[in-house]
């Protein structure tokens, strides 16, 4: 029984499905992230980032459209690993003065999963000769990449007690 050859459209695919999964899941985790956050400025982050990441599913809606598919989502097992480790850091750190540093490492890991994949993608449509989608993963990478640079300074001013503005 032979078996067809993989193209770089079967690839594009099958990651972009990857993502669509990722994308939900970390919606979910965004809405606990806002909870569990201890500072304002991280909870507005979260708020924020929430908001953009259903525009990302809106968006990879689009894709899907673009290449003629209906809307998959496949398990990603490496957003799920990421989740599970930061359900895991916050029960460990959830009440401690750790906790925002705490979640800010994880949604970082999760930024930078985002990052690769969404570079790749809009690389990949590129490739592909995809115009409207490379735009479209163009613009929630540079959402993504904005949201790891902001999670980047307020933990700075997280980790420096001079920097820290705390009310009595």
């Amino acid at each position: 029984m032979a078996t067809q050859a993989k193209t770089l459209s079967d690839a594009f695919y099958e990651t972009l499905k990857d993502i669509y999964f990722a994308e939900k899941q970390i919606l979910k985790a965004l809405k606990k992230s806002v909870r569990a956050a201890q500072a304002p400025e991280l909870k507005q982050a979260f708020e924020t980032h929430a908001t953009e990441t259903a525009n990302h599913v809106e968006r990879l809606n689009e894709v899907f459209g673009i290449i003629g598919k209906a809307p998959r989502a496949k398990t990603c097992e490496a957003t799920q690993g990421i989740l599970a480790e930061m359900e895991e850091d916050l029960e460990d750190f959830g009440t401690t003065e750790a906790a925002d540093a705490v979640l800010i490492g994880g949604a970082q890991a999760i930024e930078h999963y985002e990052i690769s994949r969404y570079g790749t993608l809009k690389a990949w449509a590129a490739n592909l000769g995809l115009a409207d989608a490379e735009k479209l993963l163009g613009e929630t990478l540079e959402e993504e990449k904005r949201t790891d640079a902001l999670l980047s300074e307020i933990a700075g001013r997280e980790s420096n007690p001079k920097a820290q503005h705390k009310t009595a």
